[in-house]
């Protein structure tokens, strides 16, 4: 008896257990219900909010873009006598805009390096576009000596000054040294145009402007080596397999791709438009805009350096039929372009600066800086054009006049999106890098006006 009434105590205890679990089940999937319905709520309503925050810097960015693509077509004329230069005013509103509105979008290059990278690389083979098509002299050992010097003595000067300036005022490891020295060594072809040639076939190539130009168009593509270096530094370290893999490759390989392909595709593209196309001022500037990323493209493709391909592509474009009317279009269409992307990354330049950029700025960069506009450059720049014949006063100007810019930021943002390198030091770098481009406006543009009005 005491058997079966145990038996159905523990049915009655079992099927009031059993209740509980499943009201105390049915109570927790309620309570997880609400809560992923107030989160999904949540979720919902923080979307929402960003959507409505990015819809608003959408609307400022078109505005702002507007104004700026307004300066770029007015000031120009009215700033043509004065020290004060566009880049100047892109980037000052950049600085100000923060306090204009208030909720304009936050910009720090590290964080959109991805952006930074690619806005800049556009920007660069657009120009070098329009750089190539402005030469009047044709290429040649004697008619470009003073470039060569510049390229093969000026330039690894820099970068070697720079990169031990970065071990021992900045306290940079060696492969974060070497990145500073390639990605700011480099003169920059997008903000030398005030102190570059004139359009086709105009005449204005003394060999101040045509120097600076002839460099400007170059040694973009000739940093890329030492920017590899630093990254293979980064990886592996100084080792002699990866010396001799930098040397063949990145140093020897990559170049002459760049060199032979944008030959090719210069004359291929040249042959095709004068022989067989009519001219069309509708999509003529559809040609510049084909030439510059063919030329890229194809480059990039087989592993060559795209930036040297788009330059000589320009030059071998030129050389064929070379006082044809055709070229002053496709370099006037090159360098509206050219002037829009300036005039988005100035601002974005100065966003930055505004939200920061320069907080990590230490006397020592600021220093580097300073040596390197008002020393390193200009002596380098008489090193280099020893023996050249070129008269002292224009060795003086080539030698003040390397302009940095947007390259610099195409580099610097490309290295840390591949390099690993500590946060602190990745600001260090960018800060060091913007104030340089900073100074380099406001020194080289106040003096530009004045310099390049005086014969040489």
């Amino acid at each position: 008896m005491f058997a079966g009434q145990d038996n159905t105590a523990g049915k009655i205890f079992d099927n009031i257990f059993r209740a509980s679990d499943f009201n105390f089940k049915r109570n927790t999937d309620n309570a997880k219900n609400e809560y992923y319905d107030s989160r999904q709520g949540l979720v919902e309503s923080l979307r929402t909010l960003e959507e409505r925050a990015m819809l608003q810097h959408y609307d400022i960015a078109f505005l702002i873009l507007g104004l700026a693509f307004l300066a770029a077509s007015v000031l120009p004329r009215i700033l043509k006598s004065t020290p004060v230069s566009l880049p100047m005013i892109y980037v000052a509103v950049g600085l100000l805009l923060p306090l204009l509105l208030p909720d304009s979008p936050r910009i720090d290059p590290l964080l959109n390096g991805n952006l930074a990278e690619r806005l800049s690389e556009l920007a660069v083979i657009i120009s070098l576009m329009g750089v190539g098509l402005k030469l009047d002299r044709l290429p040649g050992w004697r008619s470009w000596r003073s470039t060569w010097r510049l390229l093969a003595v000026t330039m690894p000067l820099s970068i070697a000054a720079l990169t031990a300036g970065g071990i021992f005022l900045l306290g940079l490891p060696l492969a974060a040294a070497v990145l500073l020295g390639a990605v700011i060594a480099p003169t920059d072809p997008v903000l030398a145009s005030g102190v570059q040639v004139g359009p086709p076939g105009e005449g204005d190539e003394n060999e101040v402007r045509f120097a600076l130009t002839s460099e400007a168009g170059l040694n973009d593509g000739l940093a890329f080596p030492f920017v590899n270096l630093a990254l293979m530094l980064a990886v592996s370290g100084l080792t002699q397999e990866g010396l001799w893999h930098w040397f063949a490759v990145d140093l020897i390989w990559k170049i002459a791709a760049g060199i032979i392909v944008g030959a090719i595709i210069g004359h291929l593209c040249a042959v095709l438009i004068f022989r067989f196309a009519a001219a069309d001022p509708v999509t003529d500037g559809f040609v510049a805009i084909a030439l510059t990323l063919a030329a890229y493209g194809i480059t990039e493709l087989v592993q060559g350096y795209g930036f040297i391909g788009v330059f000589i592509a320009a030059v071998m474009f030129r050389r064929f039929e070379r006082n044809h009317d055709y070229h002053k279009t496709l370099h006037s269409f090159s360098e509206q372009i050219e002037q829009l992307f300036l005039a988005a990354l100035l601002i974005l330049f100065g966003l930055a600066i505004s939200h920061g950029l320069f907080s990590v700025l230490t006397w020592p960069g600021i220093i580097l800086g300073l040596v390197l506009l008002l020393v390193i450059r200009p002596v380098n720049g008489l090193l280099g054009l020893l023996g050249t014949g070129i008269k002292f006063n224009c060795k003086i100007k080539i030698g003040w006049f390397g302009i940095r810019g947007i390259g610099t930021f195409y580099y610097l943002a490309h290295g840390l999106n591949i390099m690993n390198l500590p946060e602190a030091q990745a600001r260090i770098i960018w800060a060091v890098s913007g104030f340089i481009i900073l100074a380099s406006i406001l020194l080289h543009g106040i003096t530009a006006t004045y310099a390049m009005k005086r014969k040489p």
